[in-house]
């Protein structure tokens, strides 16, 4: 988990937490169908599957989780999973 805050920040940071400098990259955003509430883990696991098959070579990319952290937004049925996977574009 991680919080955006700005590079002059000097406060308190949690036990079992850093500060770190990410530099840009470009994400490749994945969204799943709504979900009961409940059912978060299943609706995570799903979108997992569909992900470890994707691939980005298609549309002129290539996975780079170097480049960068994969994200996951807050689970939330009504709008279904949503997580992003750092991507680099292929050049000649």
């Amino acid at each position: 988990m991680g919080v955006e805050v700005p590079v002059s920040y000097s406060g308190q940071v949690p036990e079992g937490f850093d500060i770190l400098e990410l530099k840009p990259c470009k994400m490749m955003i994945f969204q799943g169908p709504p979900f009961k509430d409940e059912e978060f883990e299943g609706a995570i696991h799903d979108l997992w599957d569909v992900m470890k098959q994707y691939n980005p070579e298609i549309y002129g990319f290539k996975w780079a989780d170097a480049d960068g952290p994969r994200f996951q937004m807050e689970p939330q049925g009504y709008r279904g999973y949503i997580e992003g996977r750092p991507v680099r574009e292929i050049t000649a």
